[in-house]
This record gives C-alpha cells, sequence and structure tokens, in this order.
C-alpha cells in the first residue's frame, strides 16, 4: 500500500472545503460585493506568485469581456520588478493579492511597491493564512478589505492544491457578474468533484511517469492548463519535463516538444466551437505520433477521465485542476518521492518563496 501524505489528505478534503467555504462565504459576498461597486478605480489587478498567478491569469481570461472595470492578471513578480510596466499617470487600481501563505517575498513585495507608487489604490488580499502579512498589514491611506479562507485550506504540502482551488473560487465568486448563485455552484461543483475524485483510481493505475507531459487548454482552460503543468512538473521534482498551451497555439512551434515518451493531457471544452478546433487537434497528433499517449478531461464519458456539471469552464476549471493534482501526486509516488517535499534534501525549492531581496520601488534610477 502506497504512503499517504499530507498532499493526499489535502487533496481528497476539497469537495469538503468547498462545500463549508461557500456557506461562510455567501454572508461575505454582499457587502464586499457592495465594496467592490462603490469603489471609484480604473482598473482590477488579478496578482500573485506562482500558482497564484495562475489564479489570476484563470480569472482574467474568463471575466474581463463582462466586467464593467477592466480586469487583468498582473503577477506579482511582475509588478515587483517592472512596475513601470503596469502603472500610468492616471492608473487607480484594486490590487486583489492571493497568497496560501500571504508571506511570500512578492506578496510582501506588491504591496509595497502599492504603497509607495499608488498609495491610495485599495486593496483585497486574499489568503488561507489568518496570521499572515496579507491578513494583518494595514494602509494608512487606502481602504483594504482581507477574506481569509479557512485554516484548512492553508495546505502543509509543498503544491497548492486546497489553497488554489479554494481561493479561485472566492473570487469568482466575488467577481463573476453573470452569476448570483455562487453557494449553490460552490456546492454543486463539491458534489462533482467528489464523484471525480473516486471515478478516477482507476484511470490513475493505468498511468505511468512519461519523460514529458503536454496540457492543452482552450480560453480560461488554456491558464488552467498552465497551473496543470506547474502541479506535475513540481511534484515529479522536475522529472517529468511539462509545457502547456492553448490547442491551437501548440501547432505553431511547441509541438516540437512532442517525443516519443510524451503523454498528452488535453483538457476539453464545453464549449460547441471550441471542442470542434480540440478534436482537430487531437485527431493530428493521433494520426503524425501514433506512439504518444492522449489523454482528455471534460464533460462526459467520452473523456479518459469525465465529469458531468452543467456549468461553463471557468467554474468547472477547478475539476480539470483536480484531475491534474491527482496525477501528480501518482506520478510522484511511482518515482519514489516525497510528495509533500519533492526536493526534499535539495535545498533548491521551498513551499514559501523567502529570501528575494527587495529594493526600494520609489527609488530613482
Amino acid at each position: 500500500m502506497s504512503t499517504q501524505y499530507a498532499t493526499d489528505a489535502e487533496i481528497a478534503a476539497q469537495p469538503a472545503i468547498w462545500k463549508a467555504w461557500s456557506v461562510q462565504l455567501a454572508q461575505q459576498l454582499p457587502a464586499l460585493k457592495q465594496w467592490v461597486y462603490e469603489l471609484d478605480v480604473s482598473e482590477i489587478w488579478l496578482s500573485g506568485a506562482g500558482s497564484s498567478a495562475y489564479i489570476g491569469d484563470v480569472l482574467a481570461a474568463a471575466l474581463a469581456a463582462n466586467s464593467p472595470v477592466p480586469i487583468k492578471s498582473v503577477p506579482s513578480t511582475d509588478l515587483v520588478s517592472s512596475p513601470k510596466q503596469f502603472i500610468a499617470s492616471n492608473s487607480q487600481p484594486l490590487l486583489v493579492s492571493f497568497g496560501r501563505s500571504g508571506n511570500s517575498s512578492e506578496s510582501v513585495g506588491a504591496l509595497d511597491v502599492i504603497d509607495a507608487l499608488l498609495p491610495n489604490a485599495p486593496r483585497l488580499n486574499i489568503t488561507c493564512n489568518k496570521q499572515s502579512v496579507l491578513a494583518n498589514r494595514h494602509s494608512s491611506t487606502a481602504q483594504q478589505r482581507v477574506l481569509s479562507l479557512p485554516d484548512a485550506t492553508h495546505d502543509s504540502g509543498f503544491a497548492m492544491t486546497a489553497s488554489f482551488t479554494t481561493m479561485y473560487l472566492s473570487a469568482l465568486a466575488l467577481f463573476d457578474n453573470s452569476s448570483n448563485d455562487a453557494e449553490q455552484r460552490i456546492s454543486q461543483l463539491a458534489d462533482t468533484a467528489t464523484t471525480l475524485l473516486a471515478d478516477m483510481d482507476t484511470w490513475l493505475q493505468t498511468l505511468t511517469p512519461p519523460q514529458r507531459l503536454v496540457v492543452l487548454g482552450s480560453g480560461c482552460l488554456k491558464y488552467a492548463a498552465s497551473e496543470a503543468a506547474l502541479k506535475i512538473m513540481e511534484l515529479t521534482a522536475g522529472d517529468v519535463a511539462c509545457l502547456s498551451d492553448s490547442f491551437l497555439g501548440f501547432r505553431h512551434g511547441p509541438k516540437s516538444f512532442i517525443n516519443a515518451g510524451t503523454q498528452v493531457l488535453a483538457l476539453c471544452s464545453s464549449e460547441a466551437l471550441a471542442s470542434r478546433y480540440e478534436s482537430d487537434l487531437l485527431s493530428e497528433l493521433s494520426q503524425q505520433f501514433p506512439d504518444i499517449s492522449v489523454h482528455t478531461s471534460g464533460q462526459g464519458q467520452r473523456m479518459s477521465v469525465g465529469f458531468n456539471s452543467p456549468l461553463p469552464d471557468h467554474w468547472n476549471a477547478v475539476l480539470y485542476v483536480l484531475v491534474a493534482q491527482r496525477v501528480a501526486v501518482h506520478y510522484a509516488k511511482q518515482l519514489k518521492l516525497n510528495v509533500d517535499n519533492p526536493f526534499d534534501g535539495q535545498n533548491t525549492l521551498t513551499r514559501v518563496v523567502s529570501g528575494v531581496t527587495l529594493y526600494d520601488p520609489g527609488q530613482r534610477s
């Protein structure tokens, strides 16, 4: 019997976490929505580092078209090092910071940048750690709100699992103006995820770690694919080289990544138009590379690992990520790695990035 790690439990706990949190979140949403609505801001910036940046990527891709205020992903790693790339003379954004630990160097650095260059810009900090800088640092000049998630989302393992999905769903519930039934939707996703986790077991046993792995997605799922690929590469300590892209973008050079040892994980959209392009690309791959392994995830039984959810792709994104989390753990165990710390003894990557020298963003060059 394989070793059970904290990461196993943290992945399995997500449906229960989402369902319980949806009730608490529903009580806070009206006031938060009203606060955001009344802010006089020019943009909404979704900011984080690593997996937390991918939260912003998926959300921005999904919500930008229908947002009354321009909404975009501004990774804290970019904001800290190149603030002038984002800050115009008339900038007055709402900075939404995502942080599992809430203490990473860039989480702190992003607040430093805003304090120095946009001191009146409002902030919303979404974190899984009530004792963190994000939860407890306050501005003397700007409006600020903190959304502290349940302690169970503060993953103890290296990989962001429940933290990623629950921060994502929390922000989606707040900013998706096309939906006013977030509690119901999150509860529904929790039920679907419970079934999905159970259904995956047989499929996982057919998988062995490939040399290379490609994750593909369309629309906002392109960015869910980024998180999926990162999760698998992280938990296999880089032994499985991973690449992510859109289905159509993959033809434009990245397809050169494929060799005989490659596996493809396709996050298949429920959108009819996207699905046609996806089917064409998958057919092309099967013809050109008959020896590679292709697996699909999405709606219905025709998938390698399917689920049944009537919700749109941007709500179902957490289900696709859940699949990748399980794949990542499965491969890490087959590679005899410590799933909770794949880089144990290497001293190269750590659960919380620290030790980055932060420089004064207001200092003239």
